[in-house]
Order: structure tokens, then C-alpha cells, then sequence
């Protein structure tokens, strides 16, 4: 006996809706797993500690705070500037550097070109690694080994953003077209010609594309970057915050909105064109 599809409309033009059958086996089903994704959730609030009534007590602390901040501080507002400018340097490098290292793994982990395993696999994991370690962490870790300075920035950000960009890159060329691969492979062209002559040309408005989203998040990210002692901009801001300067701090946040919004627009307007 066949069963009616649900919504079935009736004569009179209103619709059939299915009925509500609790103890079947796809109803319970849902309910163990809504459940189990409510117990999850509650879960995840008491090891945040989440705690609406500390909320309720600092919002008017935080008001507080920001009636302090008018007006705001100009006093050394070229040296604001500095940090600004040393925080879109860190950025820019690193995403470049990272954009060059990134493009040969990303042909080494790309699946429709064939890498061997036993090539694939470990550079694979070396790229899921520098995803999976923050660029603060690393930014640290280089502080410790070359001390305080934007160079420290650099080369962590250059790390974690070789993860990221070749994951993406890797995602972009695995989406090409496969006629156009086969036909150089069967050509007998040599791996090199098939990267040089048709992997790269289909795929770089995509790669471009990803560069500059990557350097947007990272003129973003390295605003943080001085906090840790790495450059940037955050070393004024972490100054600030330890001092209670709340003057200086509107500042140095107005620049850093300032400075995100014209590179968020300037990279959006780019990858308008490329793509």
C-alpha cells in the first residue's frame, strides 16, 4: 500500500499536513539527537560560565569607562599612525610570503592532480598543523626566539596563513575542470607544463581571490599581534589598557576601524576585478 505524500492537497484548496506520529523510529531518532545537541549546548555554557548577572553589573562600569574616553587623545597621534602602518606591513608580508610557499603545497595536497601518498600525506598534515595553531601562538613562540618586534609578527603570521591559503588554494583547484587536466596528461606534457600551463592560468583569479581575503584577515588579526610584543598596532593598545588611558584608547580604536574598513574595501574592490 502506497502512503500519500505530505503536503497532499485537498479539494477544497487547504493542505494535508502529515500527522504527528511520536513513538515512530525516525521520530525518536530526532528527539535523541535534539536533545543530545540541547545537553551540548548546556554543556558548553557552564564551561564558559556564562553569567548574565556579571554582564548586568560591568555594562554600566564599561559606561563609565567610555564617558572617560572624550575627548580623545592626539598627543602622539603620528606615533598611532606608526603603529598603524607597521600593522598593514606585518600583514602584507606575511601574507605574501605565504602566498608564494603556499602555491606548490597546494599542488602537492591538491587530489584531482594525483600526488603520490607518501608525498601528499605529510605535507597534508604539515598544512593541517599551521591551520590548527593560532597565529598569536606562534607570534609568541618567534618573540621568544628573535625577542620583541615586528619581525616576530611576521614570521608567525607567515606561518599560520601558509596553512590557510594552501587548504583554500588546494579547495579552488580541485574544483577546475577535469577535460582540461586529462587532455594535457594524455598530450604527454610533464607534471611541471600541466601546473605551469593549465592548473595555474584557470585557477589564479581563484588564488588571487584568496590571497587578498587572507590579507584582509590578517591586517585584522596583527591589530592583536602587539599584545603578545610582536608590532602593531596592539602594542599601544595593550599600553593603554594597562595604564586606564581610556583617552588614547578611543584613538587607537578609531584607527584600527578606520584602517580595517579601507582595507576591507580596497580587497573586496580587488577581488572584484580578479574575480
Amino acid at each position: 500500500m502506497m502512503h500519500p505524500t505530505y503536503p497532499k492537497r485537498l479539494e477544497q484548496g487547504s493542505y494535508l499536513e502529515p500527522p504527528l506520529r511520536p513513538f515512530s523510529l525516525s521520530f525518536l531518532r530526532r528527539a535523541v539527537v535534539f536533545t543530545l545537541l540541547v545537553l551540548f549546548f548546556a554543556l558548553c555554557l557552564s564551561l564558559a560560565q556564562v553569567d548574565l548577572a556579571r554582564l548586568a553589573d560591568g555594562i554600566p562600569r564599561m559606561l563609565r569607562w567610555a564617558a572617560k574616553s572624550w575627548p580623545p587623545y592626539v598627543g602622539d597621534f603620528d606615533r598611532m599612525l606608526f603603529r598603524a602602518a607597521e600593522t598593514v606591513a606585518i600583514a602584507t608580508v606575511a601574507t605574501a610570503v605565504a602566498t608564494l610557499v603556499a602555491f606548490p603545497l597546494s599542488i602537492f595536497i591538491s587530489k584531482n592532480l594525483s600526488s603520490p601518498s607518501w608525498v601528499a600525506a605529510p605535507i597534508r598534515a604539515f598544512i593541517n598543523a599551521l591551520r590548527g595553531i593560532d597565529t598569536v601562538v606562534f607570534a609568541i613562540l618567534f618573540v621568544a626566539a628573535v625577542g620583541l618586534g615586528p619581525f616576530a609578527g611576521v614570521m608567525g603570521m607567515t606561518l599560520h596563513a601558509i596553512g590557510v591559503i594552501a587548504k583554500l588554494n588546494s579547495e579552488a583547484i580541485e574544483t577546475l575542470p577535469k577535460a582540461p587536466l586529462e587532455a594535457a596528461a594524455l598530450s604527454g606534457a610533464s607534471r611541471t607544463k600541466i601546473v605551469s600551463f593549465a592548473v595555474l592560468p584557470s585557477s589564479l583569479p581563484s588564488l588571487a581571490s584568496i590571497s587578498l581575503y587572507v590579507w584582509e584577515a590578517n591586517v585584522r588579526t596583527s591589530t592583536i599581534l602587539g599584545i603578545v610584543g610582536a608590532g602593531g598596532i596592539g602594542i599601544e593598545i595593550k599600553a593603554a589598557i594597562d595604564l586606564l588611558d581610556f583617552q588614547k584608547l578611543f584613538t587607537l580604536t578609531v584607527i584600527v576601524l578606520v584602517m580595517v574598513t579601507v582595507i576591507d574595501q580596497l580587497s573586496a574592490w580587488l577581488r572584484r576585478r580578479l574575480v
